[in-house]
């Protein structure tokens, strides 16, 4: 991502113009822009002129426009967005206040206006504008018959081929089908390496899959270079890398990940990172719970007793359209910087982003065990029956004691009566 020009103001509203080089600088963008914000690019609008003798004429006219935008579209696959919404400025061949769909897409520039720039925008922008984050992870996933083809940069996991053919079953006596259905897909595998994966950039090619298909498939794209004479492929045999997966599916990418024997070769990533703090996040539930929080209200309290060790947020909260949620948000990640905390931003393309969302999107490891005040309470109130609520539970004893005041009026006249009657005494 290229920063063309950069205008915010004490109060924080102000403009950003950019120029997206990558694919996953359009991710970037998309983070950045939200409903309510001012887009300005160029664009093609249909404008209809009527010529001297009435005939109507329609044609295509370029044209820079100003947007207010009402809504948010991205393809992945592309790598465009469509930003919809009404005209800002007055167009000699747009109208104040008509609507227009932008399409935002590489290489062309555009400026972001906003009434507010907040700490997590500037954030990712610096980010986005680092030249040193590039896309030096590639993986092929697979299984037989099945295979996707995936380039992981520092903040998405872009698939950019699915490859699946059905293969028939081995039959005595009879194996031509079998080994040319495994021919086409492992040649379908080979064409899409070339089309989508640049040896000059990327520094491993991760081969995973059950069973033995990983050390097949990297046997089978090497004979295929060779018999083409694909010498990048030849002369980077070495960045392959066979490990096992449990599918070949996509979930099956982050126990890849999280393998050590892959450490020393993707440790320099953003995604390895992800996945080894979510990994420890687990592991500090399973054995000390009082150290490892997730959801808003508990890791609030736990920032607000300056606990937080490390913070792992999911970028997708910061895209709510909600403004308070993302104020709340924003103000978390803050004060929790300001308390000393390490803060991480799981990106929600990435399979470890998307068991983060499942938690809520927001988690915390602690540097020391917190006991909060509601676990406090209820570690003093009484065990209830299984299957009721504390708090249910407690109305419900409430409501007992009122039923039983009167029989309790009366026990205790009883023993007023006990007390003064004297002819008790007179038998001793």
């Amino acid at each position: 991502m290229k920063l063309l020009h950069k205008k915010i103001e004490k109060d924080g509203k102000g403009s950003i113009s950019l120029l997206a080089q990558e694919d996953e600088d359009m991710w970037h963008v998309y983070n950045l822009v939200q409903i309510g914000d001012r887009i300005r690019a160029l664009t093609f609008r249909n404008v209809k002129t009527t010529g001297p003798t009435g005939s109507v004429k329609s044609e295509k006219v370029r044209v820079m426009i100003t947007v207010e935008v009402s809504g948010i579209d991205f393809d992945t696959k592309s790598s465009q967005i469509r930003i919809s919404g009404k005209n800002c400025e007055e167009s000699k061949h747009i109208k104040m206040g008509a609507y227009h769909t932008l399409e935002l897409a590489l290489h062309r520039k555009f400026s972001i206006m906003k009434d507010t720039w907040d700490a997590m925008h500037l954030e990712r922008i610096d980010m986005a504008t680092d030249p040193s984050k590039t896309a030096d992870l590639a993986a092929i996933v697979l299984q037989e018959g099945h295979a996707l083809i995936c380039l992981i940069t520092s903040y998405t996991t872009l698939v950019r081929a699915k490859v699946s053919v059905v293969v028939p079953r081995k039959r005595t006596g009879s194996e031509t089908r079998h080994g040319r259905a495994l021919d086409r897909f492992y040649q379908g595998i080979y064409d899409a390496i070339v089309r989508h994966i640049d040896f000059s950039i990327v520094k491993c090619v991760i081969v995973a899959s059950p069973g033995f298909y990983n050390e097949e498939c990297i046997k089978r794209i090497l004979a295929l270079a060779q018999k083409q004479g694909n010498k990048s492929i030849i002369n980077s045999r070495s960045k392959f890398l066979p490990r096992h997966a449990s599918s070949g599916h996509l979930q099956a990418l982050r126990e890849v990940l999280a393998d050590p024997s892959c450490s020393d070769l993707i440790k320099t990533t953003k995604a390895y990172e992800e996945v080894k703090a979510l990994e420890r996040f687990y592991e500090k539930m399973s054995t000390n719970p009082d150290q490892a929080f997730y959801g808003y209200n508990d890791v609030k309290e736990a920032n607000d007793a300056k606990a937080i060790h490390e913070l792992l947020v999911s970028d997708s909260l910061f895209r709510s359209q909600d403004i308070a949620t993302r104020k709340k948000y924003v103000q978390l990640v803050e004060e929790s910087r300001e308390n000393g905390a390490k803060i991480r931003i799981f990106s929600s393309l990435h399979v470890s982003g998307q068991q983060l969302d499942q938690l809520s999107g927001v988690a915390a490891l602690l540097r020391f065990p917190l006991i909060l005040d509601q676990d406090l309470e209820q570690s003093h109130q009484p065990n209830e029956s299984k299957g009721e609520g504390k708090l249910n539970s407690g109305r419900k004893k409430k409501k007992k004691r009122r039923g039983t005041k009167k029989q309790d009026k009366k026990d205790v006249g009883d023993i007023d009566d006990f007390e003064h009657d004297s002819s008790f005494l007179g038998d001793f």
